[in-house]
């Protein structure tokens, strides 16, 4: 297939799109594509694109009726952007004689909070009423992650409507201007280290391993002796030094690896 002229830029105009291991839609999803999302074309096929995407470098296969193509410069202009999210749990986007509904953590390019819309490829949208972040704030921190306990567990999973332990974090932490990589494993590189878990605060992360000694799990310390992480669900548990003891269970379900600090509380 000739692509030589195809937009090697893209953008995701659906509230949600699956990002796929293999150019099927019976293939894992690797993790998900929300609304107004940019990325880097590398490969198409008759059916899908094999996409990067800005913000984490992720790769995977969506469906090629599932984005919108873009140009080079658009997508350099919203690179050097500063960037918005939907802070509600639902944030209702209106253009035109349309509207339609978008996850919280969905990026609004171009966003003018006055008079509340923003720009997507040409195309003018007006946006209901959000909480407005610029800095981290403890309380707004606390609420925002408070809006996902219960939340079914969902592997590639970043929405309300179900989510896995990393992509929780990630999508927490974009709201607060800190960028988190994809995958717990990945995520435990970033941040400071925090070196006993007595000194762990508010929104520090704490990072799990296998008995082969990888990183596979992640949640976000709310206090030094209480987790919300993505475990069937979203959910609060107790940790200590040893790791995640569930109450409901009675036993512990994650070992300890590590902590570390993204943001200053």
């Amino acid at each position: 297939m000739d692509n030589s002229n195809a937009s090697q830029f893209g953008l995701c105009h659906l509230p949600i799109v699956p990002l796929r291991a293999t150019p099927d839609d019976r293939s894992e999803m690797v993790s998900q594509v929300l609304f107004g999302e940019h990325f880097t074309i590398l490969d198409h096929k008759p059916k899908w694109i094999y996409i990067k995407l800005l913000a984490d470098g992720y790769e995977g296969w969506i469906d090629k009726k599932q984005y919108i193509p873009i140009s080079e410069e658009l997508f350099i202009n919203f690179k050097q952007s500063k960037r918005f999210f939907t802070t509600n749990i639902i944030t209702k986007i209106t253009a035109s004689k349309e509207q339609f509904w978008v996850p919280l953590g969905a990026v609004l390019p171009f966003y003018k909070p006055k008079p509340n819309t923003f720009q997507l490829n040409q195309q003018v949208f007006s946006v209901s009423k959000m909480i407005k972040i610029e800095a981290f704030d403890k309380d707004l921190f606390y609420s925002v992650v408070h809006q996902f306990i219960n939340v079914p567990y969902l592997w590639g999973g970043k929405s309300l409507m179900g989510i896995d332990c990393s992509g929780f974090t990630q999508v927490v932490y974009s709201l607060f201007g800190v960028q988190l990589l994809r995958d717990a494993k990945l995520q435990a590189t970033q941040g400071d280290l925090v070196p006993f878990l007595h000194q762990a605060q508010l929104a520090d992360l704490a990072f799990f391993e296998n008995d082969a000694g990888i990183i596979t799990h992640v949640g976000i310390m709310l206090s030094n002796n209480t987790i919300i992480h993505a475990h069937g669900k979203v959910r609060l548990d107790r940790i200590d030094q040893e790791g995640i003891y569930n109450l409901e269970l009675k036993k512990y379900t994650h070992k300890l690896r590590l902590l570390k600090r993204v943001v200053l509380a």
